[in-house]
């Protein structure tokens, strides 16, 4: 099974492309889709959905993993982490993917085992279970292989509760 893990933004998106392979997860792909505030939203839009199609023509995932929408006092920032979320859906309904959304205190609790964990706890946590030799440059491409991740994790406990 691979899972595309999402952590939106306009300005940047995280991606993780994971494997789950019987009880082994792997890391196929990651990477942030940057977009430069200097041009137009639709633009922005725009980039971010053609290369969001690149992703899933490359690595062909069978979900999309994405993180729910919050925020706590800019609005702004909310709309626009929320344009971009609306074109990760939209991608993903194109190519029949199913999307799972994962609340951050959900993410915090299937990788680190504690609902309240910071970046850095949340971080450790991505690099040992993927065995990666260096965290990703941005915390916003760990961010979505942390999403990935609670895919991975809460999807694997579903079918055992036959959920």
């Amino acid at each position: 099974m691979r899972i595309l893990g999402i952590d939106p933004g306009l300005g940047r998106l995280g991606w993780g492309v994971i494997e789950e392979q019987g009880s082994t997860i792997k890391p196929v792909a990651f990477d942030c889709i940057e977009t430069l505030g200097n041009i137009s939203e639709e633009k922005r839009l725009v980039i971010i959905y053609e290369k969001l199609h690149q992703v899933l023509k490359q690595y062909q995932p069978e979900v999309v993993a994405v993180e729910e929408l919050f925020f706590s006092r800019n609005v702004t920032t909310a709309f626009m982490v929320g344009q971009a979320r609306g074109v990760v859906l939209l991608i993903a309904a194109q190519n029949n993917l199913k999307v799972i959304t994962h609340s951050p205190s959900q993410v915090k609790l299937a990788v680190a085992g504690y609902g309240k964990a910071d970046k850095k706890q949340i971080g450790q946590m991505v690099k040992i279970i993927l065995k990666l030799d260096k965290l990703p440059r941005l915390d916003d491409t760990t961010d979505a292989l942390a999403i990935a991740l609670t895919q991975a994790f809460t999807g694997k406990l579903r079918s055992k509760l036959g959920k």
